[in-house]
């Protein structure tokens, strides 16, 4: 027993768990037609710290939606690629209105789940996995807090240079980030001082995921504002071109394919 958890499918699990909560049939035991348990995704930093959240929001519909979340998907056009697809909310949505959507994700679990909700158009994988399937998007989506995928100064040319690399002429990218540096609590303003005494950035998260026995890996995953943002973007093929943040401290920002 060395208390360390499992490596796992965690998103996969508790998405197909939070479902099973919300329809009453899935594979735990059910007591009443419900889950007999919360499904409660536990997210810990390198610093100790541990946070948990109710996975049902992945599930909700545009009614539950923040209101950037909105405006996000009202900036659609063209051939979509939504990444980090999830539980498949904003892609059911977008097929609704006629969008020709994909969802990418790396949880086998999560395209599951999405593809018993409804959605048509998935691809395992990552972005740069996903270059040599020779498809190509007009707008990409990082919502949900995906702008955390760049996950910091290392990855951040690979990862635009990817998308980059799957947009047509004139593409943009929707992505919703987070400013982490209006809070005082000194559990992050010291957690941000230390990345910055590490070399990253204040707001570069290291975290692992955790749900029942299983666990993730260690992963990076970024929370900056939208200065660092701009210079993160700076060189790559993309410019930014927007930051629409009356929701302060979330954000989306809005950026464009350079002309080739």
């Amino acid at each position: 027993m060395t208390g360390e958890p499992r490596i796992g499918d965690v998103f996969g699990e508790l998405l197909r768990d939070a479902l099973a909560v919300s329809t009453g049939i899935g594979p735990r035991p059910l007591a009443g037609g419900r889950l007999a348990r919360p499904v409660i995704e536990i997210i810990e930093r390198d610093d100790g710290l541990i946070n948990g959240a109710p996975a049902a929001h992945y599930l909700d519909g545009p009614a539950e939606w923040q209101p950037h979340d909105h405006r996000a998907v009202d900036r659609v056009r063209g051939a979509t690629l939504d990444v980090g697809v999830g539980a498949g909310r904003i892609a059911l949505l977008l097929q609704e209105w006629g969008v020709p959507v994909t969802g990418l994700d790396t949880s086998p679990g999560a395209l599951a789940v999405c593809r018993r909700r409804g959605v048509r158009d998935l691809v395992s994988g990552t972005v740069d996995e996903h270059v040599a399937d020779g498809r190509r998007y007009d707008t990409f989506l990082l919502l949900g807090n995906n702008l955390g995928l760049i996950e910091g100064r290392e990855r951040a040319p690979g990862f635009l240079a990817a998308l980059a690399a799957l947009a047509r002429p004139g593409a943009q990218v929707i992505a919703h980030g987070s400013n982490p540096y209006g809070t005082r609590d000194p559990v992050h303003t010291g957690y941000h001082e230390l990345n910055r005494r590490r070399g990253r950035l204040g707001g570069q998260l290291r975290l692992r995921l955790r749900y029942r026995e299983l666990g993730t890996e260690w992963f990076d995953y970024l929370v900056c504002s939208p200065e660092e943002l701009g210079d993160l973007v700076h060189g790559s093929p993309w410019w930014l071109a927007d930051v629409d943040d009356r929701d302060a401290p979330y954000y989306l920002a809005t950026l464009r394919l350079r002309a080739r």
